[in-house]
């Protein structure tokens, strides 16, 4: 028998009155729960109608971390979600409530409403059917008879359009998605089915747009991004389609198709940025051979075959070999008549070459397509100046020098010439008459074509020692009349002089 001492049958005689005062503690506890939540609730509730979605949505919060049992907090946090656009949060919190109250109508309509926009139509069946079951209200029923409908129409739609699509009526099926995807607008599945539907159409951009829905739509969905980045790289787009490859890696990347295709279009990407840095270095020439690169690593894509040529025209019109480069950008611009670059470095080109009519032709088209391109203004003027030049005296063709001769090569052509029609060479008073005069235009050529400021006016289609084009000033070393000219004396013995009359 075990003994008790008097101090614990005192103890004991408490216990009694101890248990008392836990029961009523725990109920104050119960009490002031029930208290906070529906303070949390009520001040969710007035937030939500002032439009304070932010705070609203907090409280709502903290209603459902005290009470995870309470189908209201769950359905107003819900309510937030759906007005904020967040439907994905809504739904399982709409599916938490009917899980707690099998019976609350309101939330089962509007959780068959957020499958049917997902295009869960089964889903949706279930709970609009469920909802007529329940002895909903006029108002309710209505609406669930109504969505049931809706719902059977696009369940007969997608059968059909699928029908259609494995049929290769492809626009038929595209047309009829289109309402199936005005009512069920997150149904990503819909998406890529039309996005199909648009690719085979060769409608890329509309294709484009479903993909990038359908991409945002359902998780981990490599396979969109896959074909965005292959219909960007399709389209020339490399850096999109680069961007593209990568989200698909980043879901997986042991993604075989993903994988190929991103190192494709990674080494594509490293020759043309390496290209144009050539070009910022003007190092056009290394430039030319890298564009060639490109278009041997993808021979099967002609936008960046025409790409690459565009730029080619380019470098070889910017390193001043005309004669190379017209070919090249009259091949870019047969296959794309309103390349504004091309123009452009074509119109160059035939300054270059000395084909003035032809430069004034390519600049006036490029103006036509961007009147506002202070370039092209600029050098449709130029070649103007520089037709009207060649109509008069052209000092390279003087010397017969090419435009992008050096000094040393045009000095060299002025002692051959200026030998050859020496007035001292003549006997006849007509010969030597046009030998002067063809010795002041081989003097004159060597003076403009050496001294660097004149032959930049000279090259802009202005004749430094044309008085009209000097506009009645300017450097003038040749004058009417008789004069004494002293010049460089071709035979070798020094300076000469000679005096004749120049008309």
């Amino acid at each position: 028998m075990v003994s008790i001492t008097p101090l614990a049958y005192k103890l004991l005689s408490y216990v009694p009155f101890l248990l008392v005062l836990l029961d009523l503690r725990y109920e104050e506890v119960l009490c002031g729960s029930e208290n906070s939540v529906e303070k949390h609730l009520e001040m969710g509730k007035k937030l939500l109608a002032a439009g304070q979605l932010a705070d609203a949505l907090s409280h709502f919060h903290a209603a459902v971390d005290i009470d995870p049992q309470n189908y209201m907090a769950y359905y107003r946090r819900a309510t937030v979600y759906l007005a904020t656009g967040k439907s994905k949060s809504a739904l399982p919190d709409l599916s938490k409530v009917i899980q707690l109250k099998p019976d609350f109508t309101s939330a089962r309509l509007q959780r068959g409403s957020l499958l049917l926009k997902q295009g869960k139509l089964d889903e949706a069946e279930s709970d609009f059917k469920k909802v007529l079951k329940s002895n909903p209200s006029t108002r309710e029923e209505e609406e669930a008879q109504s969505q049931l409908k809706k719902s059977d129409e696009i369940q007969r739609l997608v059968t059909e359009a699928q029908s259609l699509f494995d049929r290769r009526d492809y626009s038929s099926a595209a047309s009829l998605l289109d309402t199936v995807i005005d009512t069920c607008a997150w149904d990503a599945d819909s998406r890529e089915l039309r996005a199909e539907c648009f690719i085979q159409q060769g409608k890329l951009g509309r294709a484009i747009s479903d993909l990038k829905a359908a991409s945002k739509l359902k998780n981990d969905n490599t396979q969109a991004f896959y074909k965005l980045s292959t219909i960007y790289y399709n389209l020339g787009d490399y850096e999109m389609s680069l961007n593209e490859v990568r989200e698909c890696l980043k879901l997986d990347p042991d993604h075989k198709q993903c994988f190929s295709h991103y190192k494709q279009v990674k080494k594509l990407n490293k020759q043309i940025m390496s290209a144009e840095e050539l070009i910022q270095q003007q190092r056009y020439g290394d430039a030319v051979s890298k564009y060639e690169s490109v278009m041997k690593t993808e021979p099967n894509v002609p936008q960046y075959t025409l790409h690459a040529k565009e730029r080619i025209c380019h470098c070889l019109s910017k390193d001043q070999q005309g004669a190379k480069a017209i070919p090249v950008c009259s091949e870019v611009l047969k296959s794309d008549s309103q390349n504004v670059n091309a123009l452009k470095d074509r119109a160059e080109a035939y300054l270059q070459d000395e084909q003035y009519e032809e430069a004034i032709k390519d600049f006036e088209s490029a103006k036509e397509l961007s009147d506002n391109d202070r370039e092209i203004k600029e050098g449709l003027e130029r070649a103007q100046r520089l037709l009207k030049q060649s109509q008069k005296k052209d000092y390279y063709k003087i010397l017969g020098v090419k435009r992008t001769a050096q000094k040393k090569e045009i000095i060299k052509a002025y002692r051959k010439l200026a030998q050859q029609w020496h007035p001292d060479n003549f006997q006849d008073p007509e010969d030597k008459k046009k030998a002067e005069k063809k010795f002041i235009d081989i003097a004159q050529a060597k003076e403009v074509l050496t001294d660097p400021d004149m032959r930049s006016k000279f090259d802009q289609g202005e004749d430094p020692m044309d008085p009209e084009s000097q506009q009645g000033g300017g450097h003038q070393h040749f004058h009417r009349g008789w004069d004494n000219f002293q010049g460089f004396n071709p035979f070798g013995s020094g300076p000469f002089n000679f005096k004749f009359s120049y008309n």
